[in-house]
């Protein structure tokens, strides 16, 4: 039997610290600038602060891009603009630097982490730091059979946990979660249909590389039949995420609840981590106080799942890449809130003001006296 219970998660996850945000908000009062005069600039910086449970605000020093790769069986349909089991491709790329995170990354100087879960290749054709927490050889066609076995679905669970302790003991003070998949956006969307109630056609996107109306038709299709396959389950999670998520996806959520347990915030990328904050949210309330969204991708799932949460993206520049771009052009936002937040001067006080106007005072009147 097994010993996971997903319940221990909704009284491990405190909120970010109020009290330390309420002293944030006095402090902004005090800067120079104007409150309100940054935008959404103040709430990154007060917010980081609650999570810190710092004043002044701490510099992210640490960040790091962190990868759930895998192949998902429903992409044998023809949902998606990739040949189904080509992750590894993408997953290629990314360790060669020759994908959009991997410039990005280099750019803004932060380490990327790329951890197979499911990818269909053999594993020797990638380094060991990659496959070693392959959970299976692709996940399960999901309009016809479940993704993972449970015995299966909660070993990736597990692996997600363990790695979130890993980047918090490691020191990671941010962390920008993305996907490498091929199929993946298509499991994220029954998810999200299934956790808010919603018909395949609500949520059905394009994928990263736009898909046209045949192929949109036939991914409809196949969320539509795995969402029948969901709605059984809903009330189980892990569950869930065996019946139509996949072991990527259950590795993400898991790292998503053990992240906001230790405390260290995580930027959301695109429709897959959505998806699987969604799951998270419905296993501890308090979880997704821990997570920013980086950018609006343009999927209507995404946004049904963010607006569901009440979390709003950072950025709107219709990144539609996947594997944590997105999210990643917003970390210099949040890193500058932090700077703004932390190093803007504070106002004089009255007090201050009134005693150098009376010693002003003073001076003037010993000069008339002499």
């Amino acid at each position: 039997m097994s010993s996971l219970n997903l319940d221990d998660f909704t009284d491990l996850i405190e909120r970010p610290d109020g009290g330390v945000r309420r002293d944030a908000e006095a402090r902004r009062e005090r800067q120079i600038v104007p409150p309100g005069a940054l935008g959404r600039l103040d709430d990154l910086g007060e917010w980081l602060a609650a999570a810190q449970s710092s004043v002044p605000v701490r510099p992210i020093t640490q960040p790091r891009v962190v990868l759930f790769a895998g192949d998902h069986g429903v992409a044998e349909l023809g949902v998606s603009a990739r040949e189904a089991g080509s992750a590894h491709q993408l997953v290629r790329a990314v360790l060669d630097g020759s994908s959009p995170v991997s410039v990005l990354a280099r750019q803004l100087d932060v380490p990327v982490r790329v951890v197979d879960l499911a990818l269909d290749c053999d594993p020797e054709s990638l380094p060991d730091a990659v496959v070693r927490h392959r959970v299976r050889r692709g996940s399960g066609r999901i309009d016809v059979e479940d993704a993972l076995t449970a015995e299966e679905a909660e070993a990736a669970f597990r692996t997600g946990v363990a790695l979130a302790d890993e980047e918090a003991d490691s020191g990671t003070d941010l962390v920008v979660l993305g996907d490498v998949s091929v199929g993946g956006t298509t499991a994220a969307a029954v998810l999200v249909a299934a956790l808010c109630g919603t018909d395949a056609s609500v949520v059905t996107g394009r994928g990263g590389r736009a898909i046209d109306d045949l192929a949109w038709m036939r991914k409809c299709a196949a969320v539509r039949d795995a969402l029948r396959r969901a709605r059984p389950v809903l009330g189980d999670q892990l569950q869930l995420l065996a019946t139509v998520g996949g072991a990527d996806l259950a590795a993400m959520t898991g790292f998503l609840l053990q992240s906001a347990v230790r405390k260290m915030p995580v930027i959301l990328d695109g429709v897959v981590s959505a998806a699987c904050a969604l799951v998270a949210q419905r296993v501890a309330f308090r979880a997704p106080d821990w997570w920013l969204a980086g950018q609006n991708s343009g999927e209507p799932a995404q946004a049904k799942a963010l607006d569901r949460m009440a979390i709003e993206p950072l950025l709107d520049h219709g990144v539609k890449v996947g594997e944590g771009a997105g999210a990643l052009l917003a970390l210099p936002l949040v890193r500058v809130a932090a700077a703004l937040s932390a190093e803007l001067p504070e106002r004089a006080s009255e007090d201050v003001v009134e005693k150098e106007a009376a010693a002003v005072r003073s001076g003037i009147e010993d000069m008339d006296a002499t």
